[in-house]
């Protein structure tokens, strides 16, 4: 028997009309006096735009705040890799954009399978963050007149997107340090850097605590707390190849789902169009291009096979292709987005042609995107002007100048929209749990637009958890704070050092990176891009023999209770092939195309995904059963009253 959530019980959301939830909601939350909040305390786990900005704004609103952060500085975060530009509903242009027409491009870019009542709340706060980050002295590109300037992104048609060249990820993440700096100066923030939540401790059904990795030591610490907020990121390493860096891993997460925290989703993974093609069996992450390149490139192949083929074998060069011999396959299949259709439109898009015998680079596996328009229409300074540091950065990677010849680019694995179950205070279905930023299911269903995940990162951050902590904290004023000495932290660092010491104990044959490496190509096969009910079927097959040889054969050198970079990747990689297992079951149960989740048994007649509202119009949560046992799947259903459903469509 399937269990259901009830949304307006279980996940909280508000009554009353969808534009006044959240003025409802803080109208009516249980607050903290100033007093009280001295006496409350709250671990962060992660220091990126969600977590650095949650740390910051809890402790300066008085909470005693323990802010943990697997970098040797908060300023390593991988938010600092996010290029393209920040979404916000001012309508400094003029063009059209309303915050109620931000959040009817992210549901619909999503497919429709995102939780209202979060969607809309989440363009309500986005304004503010540009005023904050603006106070904080992020330096935005302006306009000649002062005004801040704005710059198209895919799944709009209007200019939303604020920017700092192809570095905005960096300059947010510096204006989030600088407030979270402020905070630990004064006190109200204890900032543990090189340490990693390995276990979440409950207490009489509440998070009260985790257990860390020092990563310089490779001791076991215990922390305790009144609560417990997750802002660790994606999954998206479990398919080894990512844009992500290389730290970047799903444990948290896992660690909570397996304490009891719903999974929501997990097989939403985004793929994004705009990657460095993959150029060696050596290589350990991918590199991404911003999307904001596509609002002056344009993306082609050659049109006829043998130009292709040529190509490829590196007898004509792209330059050689005439005008009109080349496939702007973007521009003729959406005319109305052309180049800036949302990600997994344009990745499938990719993909088809390439799969077609289209594709260029010598592997067959690449796109170009082209700048010689722009160039003429604008001149090459303007072009420099506008993207100059990601020019710099692909000729670094590539040894190719792509302001003479057009960029190859082929779809990678980058963000992950699926993530622990949060109701629409973020909390999990573990009380006093949190989770903030990409490590939650909440804001953007089966497809993230881009610039959005700044976005929902500060909002939750910054303007969301601030408040709905609260509604639980408020109870908690009274509880004594916990002592690590308690048998619950005993007996998890008991059951932590078995795990460990079974993994040290195995001294088999195989590297950490070996499996790691044979798990993103399974991954990447038969959860990937594109899947069918065979390929999800065969890749639950494969991946209970990596397990298997995992726990068996794996080998990690060194000491476990000392600096131990192995270890460290060994117990992520084991979470990344559970967290695999999670993926694939959860696309084989999700029996239509929505978003990111592409079955090429359910598609259009012209390759769009069809989703079967009916039938799966719901948030797929995954309840943690045991080690060897299926989980078992709850639903909460997508009840829309203010959106209406469509296929979406971005040709006209």
């Amino acid at each position: 028997m399937t269990t259901i959530i009830d949304p307006k019980k279980d996940s909280k959301v508000p009554e009353g009309p969808l534009a006044e939830k959240w003025t409802n909601y803080k109208g009516n939350q249980k607050l903290v006096n100033p007093a009280n909040k001295r006496r409350l305390d709250i671990i962060v786990v992660g220091t990126g735009l969600a977590g650095g900005a949650a740390a910051a704004s809890l402790g300066e609103m008085g909470f005693n705040v323990m802010n943990f952060c697997i970098q040797d500085s908060p300023r390593r975060a991988h938010s600092i890799a996010a290029q393209g530009g920040i979404n916000a509903a001012k309508n400094y242009q003029n063009d059209g954009d309303s915050v109620y027409r931000l959040f009817y491009d992210t549901i619909k870019g999503g497919d429709y399978r995102a939780r209202e009542s979060n969607v809309h709340r989440l363009a309500e706060v986005a304004n503010n963050i540009i005023d904050q980050c603006v106070a904080q002295g992020v330096p935005f590109a302006r306009e000649y007149g002062g005004l801040l300037d704005n710059r198209s992104f895919g799944g709009a048609q209007v200019s939303r997107t604020f920017y700092a060249k192809g570095q905005t990820g960096q300059q947010l993440l510096l204006g989030a340090y600088s407030s979270l700096s402020r905070q630990v100066e004064k006190g109200s923030v204890k900032l543990y850097t090189r340490y990693e939540m390995v276990d979440l401790v409950i207490i009489d059904g509440r998070a009260r605590g985790i257990l860390a990795r020092n990563l310089v030591t490779g001791k076991i610490e215990r922390f305790a707390a009144h609560a417990v907020v997750i802002a660790t990121g994606g999954y998206g390493n479990a398919f080894f190849l990512s844009t992500n860096a290389m730290a970047c891993n799903g444990s948290a997460a896992m660690q909570a789902y397996k304490k009891g925290a719903y999974f929501g989703n997990p097989c939403f993974a985004q793929i994004h169009p705009t990657s460095i093609p993959v150029h060696g069996e050596f290589q350990s992450k991918l590199t991404l291009m911003s999307e904001s390149l596509r609002n002056d490139g344009r993306i082609w192949v050659p049109k006829k096979k043998e130009d292709a083929e040529a190509i490829r074998a590196g007898k004509l060069k792209p330059t050689q292709i005439k005008e009109e011999d080349r496939d702007y396959y973007l521009e003729r299949r959406y005319p109305a987005f052309g180049n800036l259709v949302p990600r997994d439109v344009a990745s499938r898009a990719a993909k088809e042609r390439c799969d077609a015998g289209f594709g260029v680079n010598s592997t067959g596996l690449a796109v170009y995107l082209d700048f010689s328009s722009a160039i003429q229409r604008l001149g090459i300074d303007a072009v420099r002007a506008r993207y100059g540091n990601l020019f710099q950065m692909y000729e670094k990677i590539v040894d190719d100048n792509p302001y003479e010849t057009p960029m190859m680019i082929f779809p990678a694995i980058h963000y992950t929209m699926g993530g622990l179950w949060v109701d629409y205070e973020l909390m999990t279905s573990i009380p006093g749990c949190f989770c903030i930023g990409e490590a939650n299911f909440s804001d953007h269903g089966a497809n993230r637009l881009g610039a959005s995940a700044l976005m929902q990162g500060l909002a939750d951050g910054y303007f969301i958890l601030p408040y709905t902590i609260q509604n639980y904290l408020a109870d908690q004023i009274s509880v004594p704070r916990f002592s690590t000495d308690l048998p619950e932290f005993e007996q998890t660092e008991i059951e932590l050092d078995k795990k460990i010491a079974k993994l040290m104990n195995i001294k088999g044959k195989r590297s950490v990176d070996s499996l790691h490496k044979e798990l993103g190509h399974i991954m990447w096969e038969y959860v990937g891009m594109a899947r069918t009910k065979e390929s999800l079927e065969k890749a639950i097959e494969e991946l209970k023999k990596i397990k298997k040889e995992f726990w068996s054969n794996v080998r990690i050198p060194g000491e476990a209770n000392s600096l131990n970079i192995e270890l460290e990747k060994a117990l992520r990689v084991a979470d990344f092939i559970d967290v695999g297992m999670l993926m694939a079951l959860d696309g084989l149960n999700r029996n239509e195309s929505c978003g990111g989740h592409f079955r090429e048994e359910y598609q259009t007649p012209d390759g769009e995904t069809l989703r079967r509202d009916d039938e799966y119009s719901y948030v797929a949560c995954w309840k943690y059963m045991g080690e060897e046992q299926e989980p078992e799947l709850i639903k909460e259903p997508l009840d829309y009253e203010f959106v209406v459903r469509q296929q979406r469509n971005y040709k006209s």
